[in-house]
């Protein structure tokens, strides 16, 4: 069983829906996928923070089980975990949204397997899943490639934590995540859950840029993050291009490799919004 985590609410399902995609059609294995989401109800601190709907979570549990009947979708509300933990903390309003905080409480969900990988939705794969999960993790907490811009400049080995292979069995006997929570209630930072991690951090091991390329594309590139990023031209800016901009990515990126993967998005995404159940 390969098992995967996301963490979001119900405006990130384009995300979910075209990760899993690319997971599924660039994996030849016929290995079943666990799919986990952690989600919560924090619509009083913006209306737009609901929880993944029961709807997308059923509509997501179809599109994955065509690929295997094995296949499984759960959603996990950690709303009380979150009221518990952080509500009023220094980090509630975090760079990008309460929601990055969440994947913190990975040690408090009983359900969840001792190998993990976490994954941001704003992440196509290139290649095959297992490249990245069948990684051994014996003696390291978890495994993590550079962040592209932090290696220049804060820290050679600074990490992004958006694609996280976890070996939770471990984590949970080193403390990081409870550790990583205390620094979340006590001290603000300036990337909130990734500052946490690291700080927290005991042994990680460091994966090459291809498990987590946030900048560019290549035919070794296992995992393409669409974070933002900074454009040179026409003038210096910075965009946050997601996969789910199919017209965006073919102009500006000149992506037409994952076109199978955002086609089918796209049929998929229509067929949600009528109200149709997954056949």
């Amino acid at each position: 069983m390969v098992n995967i985590l996301f963490c979001g609410n119900e405006g990130v399902f384009d995300g979910m829906l075209t990760c899993a995609l690319s997971i599924l059609k660039r994996t030849s294995s016929s290995e079943p996928f666990a799919f986990y989401v952690f989600t919560m109800d924090v619509s009083h601190l913006n209306p737009a923070y609901k929880p993944v709907s029961d709807g997308q979570i059923s509509f997501l549990n179809g599109v994955v089980a065509e690929y295997n009947p094995e296949n499984t979708v759960k959603a996990i509300d950690v709303t009380g975990l979150y009221k518990k933990e952080f509500a009023g903390c220094p980090n509630e309003g975090a760079y990008c949204s309460p929601y990055t905080l969440i994947r913190l409480f990975a040690d408090e969900v009983d359900c969840l397997p001792d190998k993990l990988l976490y994954l941001d939705i704003d992440i196509l794969f290139n290649r095959d899943i297992h490249l990245l999960y069948d990684i051994d993790l014996a003696g390291y907490e978890y495994a993590a490639a550079r962040d592209h811009y932090g290696k220049y400049l804060l820290n050679p080995h600074y990490i992004n934590a958006g694609v996280l292979l976890l070996n939770l069995g471990y984590m949970k006997q080193t403390g990081l995540l409870s550790k990583a929570r205390q620094l979340i209630k006590t001290k603000k930072l300036v990337f909130a859950d990734q500052s946490a991690l690291i700080r927290s951090t005991t042994k990680k091991k460091l994966l090459p840029q291809r498990f987590n390329d946030q900048k560019f594309l290549h035919r070794h590139t296992v995992i393409r993050h669409f974070s933002k990023r900074l454009f040179w031209l026409p003038y210096p800016h910075t965009d946050n291009i997601k996969q789910w901009q199919v017209s965006k990515l073919h102009k500006v990126f000149r992506y037409y490799c994952f076109d199978d993967i955002l086609y089918e998005y796209i049929y998929l995404r229509e067929k949600f919004k009528r109200g149709q159940e997954y056949e």
